[in-house]
């Protein structure tokens, strides 16, 4: 690599350096004071595991030291994958053509860098990082005697272990890194340093990584920016009402309940991938729950608040605006747990004011919740309430942080690379930056929440969740149902998703998109990409679905509006904002959005 320094390669003065380490030296001192002042009023602080992980490690290696032969045939073949590894590079070395021992998934990015293959050092490290990866995590998988809870925390925290120690993280074993710190002569370590130290300032001595530049987005102004107004809001939310494209609307307005746990502009992040715009376009009268960006003064808002003064309240208000007694209604995620919690509330009083139910990526049925049931168990639960008892919310960098967890390699270690070991900035995406955009959860909500759902998962027993004094019962929805899951959801499982199908007592029509949670959904027919699985029968096995269903080329958002079209009644004049009963309270997106968490 020396061979690649130029002449002119500029030295990094010694008074600047000087400098800059005295304001490290500065910055990092008073962040450390900052952090543990802050910390010494955490009610966790100071414990040794709230998340409860030594306890399940400890009991994988006693079932593990139980079966001593196992775990010596796993350490041969362990030996004889390395034997293999040296006989190869050897034979690289000597000049001979090789297969390789261990090769990267596809689509692992870690090991992009052609050095990576080319030369037989960095392919050795890479090659023996794969195989102890590799090992490790079949041995802890293959543990038997473990309970599936703790089986998958153990599987889980494994992986995140094997993440973290990729060779890929560090300056020596990263050729890129090495080459980048040959070529600006250690530059790019004390501008990663610098990023480092910018990153634990703004999380308050927590690690909140820059995912991409803040600067280049606002909400309002190149992001959120379909034409709307705020009609209508409660403490909860704000109800925007979009502008007409089109002379003439459907009858039965379209009414828009997206998670809390994220801001609503997922949906509406540019006019050429917005499922906002489109729907208005296609001649809807599209209305947008924004919820707010709850603090403390919201800390006692139930899962029966929010049903209330959200959907409910929202119903009431579209018939101000429209005299429609009855909507089109999508939700998204939590927001779609909330939808239906809400059909299943309104059945019981015997009130018909939902035509059709359209349902993204949302679970019911949590047996199975895939990776988000590791984060779910009574001690766990107990130390998470204990800090929205301080606070009285879930503050959003803990929830964002969880699903950063969920897909290490790409929204942590990633830019661990790029921001701290190469030094340089976040590409500008819109995408990561409503990612990091987080939102706070009210205390009395998510405990309800992960307990009656995640944790005990009542919403499928008849009766077994009571909102606003009604006991509910997902049986009793007749409403037709448009499930739209993705396959390679990590948050919402669609196995798991699809549940739903055999709860419900009405028609129910199931989609399958390809990729996952947002890319699954925001996938707009001009881009012309992925495709979706669609089949008319609901087996009790979604596996036994999907070997029956047919693959369509496109955006699934076609196959929607077909189906849609068919509960949104007539054709009527276009209704734009504030020409009915309910006047304009501002311009859309509203106030409620640009609450920020942090």
């Amino acid at each position: 690599m020396a061979e690649q320094m130029g002449a002119d390669t500029k030295l990094i003065d010694p008074a600047e350096l000087s400098t800059a380490m005295a304001n490290i030296a500065e910055r990092s001192q008073r962040i450390v004071t900052d952090f543990l002042t802050r910390q010494a009023s955490d009610p966790n602080f100071g414990s040794p595991d709230p998340l409860n992980i030594g306890n399940a490690f400890l009991e994988m290696t006693a079932k593990l030291m139980s079966d001593p032969a196992k775990l010596v045939e796993a350490h041969l073949n362990l030996w004889q994958d390395y034997m293999s590894l040296w006989q190869n590079t050897a034979r690289r070395i000597m000049g001979e053509e090789t297969q390789p021992v261990a090769r990267p998934d596809d689509g692992d990015r870690r090991f992009k860098d052609e050095m990576w293959q080319e030369n037989e050092i960095f392919d050795f490290i890479k090659q023996s990082y794969l195989l102890s990866a590799r090992w490790m995590q079949g041995v802890v998988k293959n543990v038997e005697g473990l309970d599936d809870h703790t089986a998958k925390k153990v599987d889980f925290y494994t992986r995140q272990f094997v993440d973290a120690m990729a060779p890929s993280n560090f300056v020596l074993t990263n050729p890129e890194v090495l080459r980048a710190t040959v070529e600006s002569r250690g530059e790019n370590l004390l501008k990663g340093l610098n990023n480092l130290l910018e990153d634990l300032e703004r999380g308050k001595g927590n690690l909140s990584i820059k995912m991409t530049d803040y600067d280049a987005f606002k909400v309002g102004e190149n992001i959120a920016v379909t034409p709307g107004k705020v009609v209508y809001q409660t403490d909860l939310m704000q109800l925007i009402q979009y502008n007409p494209t089109t002379e003439q609307a459907f009858d039965k307005p379209l009414l828009v309940v997206p998670p809390w746990i994220n801001k609503y502009y997922i949906l509406d992040l540019r006019p050429k991938n917005s499922f906002i715009k489109w729907a208005v376009d296609q001649g809807h009268t599209v209305f947008v729950i924004s919820w707010v960006n709850p603090d403390e003064k919201l800390a006692n808002k139930d899962f029966s608040d929010y049903m209330r003064d959200g959907p409910l309240a929202a119903m009431d208000a579209i018939e101000k605006a429209t005299g429609s007694k009855q909507v089109d209604m999508i939700g998204y995620c939590l927001g779609g747990t909330l939808s239906v919690c809400t059909l299943a509330y309104l059945a019981a009083k015997k009130e018909e004011r939902v035509a059709s139910l359209t349902l993204f990526t949302t679970m019911t049925d949590f047996k199975e919740p895939g990776e988000l049931g590791v984060f779910i168990d009574e001690e766990q639960l107990a130390a998470l309430e204990g800090r929205m008892a301080q606070t009285g919310y879930l503050d959003g960098r803990d929830m964002a942080g969880t699903f950063n967890m969920m897909r290490a390699n790409d929204l942590i270690w990633s830019f661990v690379v790029n921001n701290y070991l190469l030094g340089k900035d976040p590409f500008p995406f819109d995408l990561l930056y409503w990612n990091s955009d987080s939102t706070r959860m009210p205390a009395a909500m998510h405990s309800f929440y992960l307990r009656k759902m995640y944790q005990e998962n009542k919403l499928i027993e008849p009766g077994g969740i009571e909102l606003d004094g009604v006991k509910i019962e997902l049986g009793s929805i007749k409403t037709p149902i448009y499930m739209l899951s993705t396959r390679e959801d990590h948050i919402a499982p669609w196995q798991s998703t699809y549940a739903l199908t055999q709860h419900v007592s009405g028609p129910v029509k199931f989609v399958l998109s390809a990729s996952g949670h947002i890319a699954g959904v925001v996938n707009p027919p001009a881009a012309n990409k992925y495709c979706y699985w669609v089949n008319a029968k609901k087996p009790k096995n979604p596996e036994v679905w999907m070997a029956g269903a047919s693959e369509e080329a496109g955006s699934w958002w076609t196959d929607w509006q077909k189906w849609v079209e068919k509960f949104a009644g007539k054709m009527v004049p276009a209704r734009a904002p504030g020409a009915g009963k309910l006047k304009v309270l501002e311009e859309g997106p509203g106030s409620y959005v640009k609450i920020r968490a942090v």
